[in-house]
C-alpha cells in the first residue's frame, strides 16, 4: 500500500483489527455511533483503514507505574 493510498475495508476486517464483533459495528451504525463508515451501495459498507486505526489509537490507555 502506498503512503497516500486510502484503503477501504469491510466490517469483517474491521472486526478482526479491533476485536469488536460485527454485530457491535452494526449496532453502532444503527445508533449513529462508533467508527465513521461509507455506504458504497444499498448494502455495501466500508471503513477507511486509517480511520479504524485512528479510532483505536484514540482509545489508548497508558497505565501508571505501580508504586
Amino acid at each position: 500500500m502506498k503512503e497516500n493510498e486510502i484503503r477501504f475495508i469491510d466490517e469483517n476486517k474491521v472486526s478482526g483489527i479491533t476485536g469488536l464483533s460485527v454485530q457491535t459495528l452494526r449496532n453502532w451504525r444503527f445508533k449513529g455511533q462508533g467508527i465513521p463508515y461509507i455506504k458504497a451501495g444499498s448494502r455495501a459498507v466500508r471503513y477507511r483503514l486509517d480511520e479504524v486505526v485512528g479510532f483505536m489509537e484514540a482509545r489508548k490507555v497508558t497505565p501508571r507505574k505501580n508504586i
